[in-house]
């Protein structure tokens, strides 16, 4: 995923003027956008539209740029390269810049790898600045320019968040229909239990509803449609609340079997559980969608 992410990321900002081109060239392994406090935002705590990005506090030097905060990232000590959403202005979105922060940087260090309930393949760490000096040269775009930027990353990480949720809930239901093939209770296959049918039916019809609704909303993010953000919003909400549902049911249906680490399933539900706090929590997302109704 953290390749997934970077590769649209840096595809974005490299239409910008002094845009990752260069950079992505040099042969760096990967890339990690640090956005308050990650691209999960945790807003829960803030509210999404105001203080996004606020977590770089000082005024940009002529040359330099200083802070000192720390944030949670997923990523963090592995990537080479951090693209910082940090405020040198006033308040508001106008004035958050994008700044790039080499691994190696001097005032830039990491925490100790955070220990999940799932999504293990992607290590999560803070991401501490202490006098991290850089150079204004390491600006993304004109000055300003950050919030522009990362609304755009937000947009595309929701569909692509909502899109892992699909993943996992299509590979929860094959499983699940080959477990009721194969196990019996009583002498018959769990698949000639009616209500067990009824149930495989329901989870195959929300995957399919969550998968329209993702695909539909790439298009609009794609075509640049006004309505992108709110449909965005709704995709990533709908598909993984629905998902993550479809892959609980699917670890009920094994029956004592999905809850071994020897079946997959289990795991299915650990990982698909966070993407409804990843880019932005559902509770935001909710607040996103009637903002957008409530404006028309």
């Amino acid at each position: 995923m953290l390749w997934s992410g970077c590769r649209r990321f840096g595809a974005r900002l490299g239409c910008l003027p002094g845009g990752l081109r260069v950079l992505v060239q040099t042969g760096h392994r990967s890339l990690t956008s640090c956005i308050d406090p990650s691209m999960g935002l945790n807003e829960e705590q803030k509210e999404f539209q105001k203080v996004a990005f606020d977590f770089a506090a000082r005024e940009m030097a002529p040359n330099m740029a200083e802070w000192d905060q720390k944030a949670f990232i997923s990523g963090a000590g592995e990537s080479d390269i951090y693209v910082v959403m940090c405020r040198t202005g006033g308040p508001g979105p106008k004035g958050i810049s994008c700044i790039v922060v080499e691994k190696g940087t001097p005032g830039l260090s990491f925490g100790k790898k955070e220990k999940k309930v799932g999504w293990n393949s992607q290590p999560t760490r803070a991401v501490i600045f202490e006098d991290c000096a850089v150079p204004v040269a390491n600006r993304i775009g004109s000055e300003g320019q950050g919030f522009l930027i990362a609304v755009r990353g937000l947009n595309g990480g929701r569909i692509n968040i909502a899109s892992c949720s699909l993943g996992a809930a299509h590979a929860s239901v094959i499983l699940t229909r080959d477990h009721l093939n194969v196990r019996k209770q009583f002498g018959e296959p769990l698949a000639s239990n009616q209500y067990l049918q009824f149930t495989l039916a329901d989870m195959a019809t929300r995957l399919v509803a969550a998968r329209l609704m993702v695909r539909n909303a790439a298009v609009a993010l794609q075509e640049e449609r006004k309505d992108a953000v709110a449909l965005c919003s709704m995709a990533k909400l709908f598909a993984t609340d629905e998902c993550f549902a479809i892959c609980n049911q699917a670890l009920q249906m094994h029956g004592g079997y999905g809850y071994l680490k020897d079946y997959a399933v289990q795991q299915y539900v650990r990982d698909s559980r966070v993407h409804q706090i990843l880019e932005g929590s559902n509770e935001v997302m909710r607040i996103l969608i009637s903002r957008s109704l409530l404006q028309e």
